[in-house]
């Protein structure tokens, strides 16, 4: 008596997972995501299917612990921003320094592809490729002693800072405050 064998491909199980899990909103998995859509193949053969997935265009490394299903065609420019919620959920994370203030309108320039978070976890720089970087900045600070200063950007799936907290981070965390419009900022508080 022969072996169980699965009735499809492991590709073909990875592509017909993804396809349902995936969305315009959900296209970043992480390699344990990825890997319970194919249980049943040995490392090996795992490591081998995500390279011929990339290698066919349909994932694509954006950094250590990250892919993106390119057919789920993200509609918006806020895969750093996905990606660093993905990256740290397990931390408490909020959109802020350079970042906060540039969409404030505070901050009139800031490096292009570069998203800038207060983080629970480890400060650190990850790069994402042809997408950007990302840069966590260690706060101590808890939620609750936040809650107020803060909103839920439903876009970005992150909370963001408001103004206030962003200058008092970018003073905490000694950044440039050269590039602060104070007169904006007077305008905000």
């Amino acid at each position: 008596m022969q072996p169980h064998r699965p009735l499809t491909q492991p590709i073909r199980r990875l592509y017909a997972g993804l396809d349902a899990l995936a969305s315009a909103e959900r296209y970043l998995f992480t390699p344990v995501d990825i890997r319970a859509l194919v249980p049943d193949i040995s490392v090996e053969a795992y490591r081998a299917l995500l390279s011929r997935a990339a290698k066919e265009g349909q994932l694509e490394r954006v950094c250590r612990g990250l892919y993106l299903y390119r057919p789920a065609k993200p509609s918006t420019g806020l895969l750093l921003f996905h990606a660093a919620a993905r990256l740290r959920a397990q931390e408490f994370n909020y959109i802020s320094l350079e970042t906060a203030l540039s969409d404030a309108g505070v901050i009139s320039q800031i490096p292009l592809n570069w998203i800038t978070l207060m983080s629970s976890g480890r400060s650190s720089r990850i790069a994402c490729g042809r997408w950007g970087t990302i840069e966590f900045v260690h706060t101590r600070q808890k939620p609750q002693n936040l809650a107020a200063q803060l909103d839920y950007d439903q876009r970005c799936h992150l909370w963001r800072a408001q103004p206030p907290l962003a200058l008092r981070d970018m003073k905490v965390a000694k950044r440039n405050l050269e590039l602060i419009d104070w007169s904006a900022v007077h305008e905000l508080v």
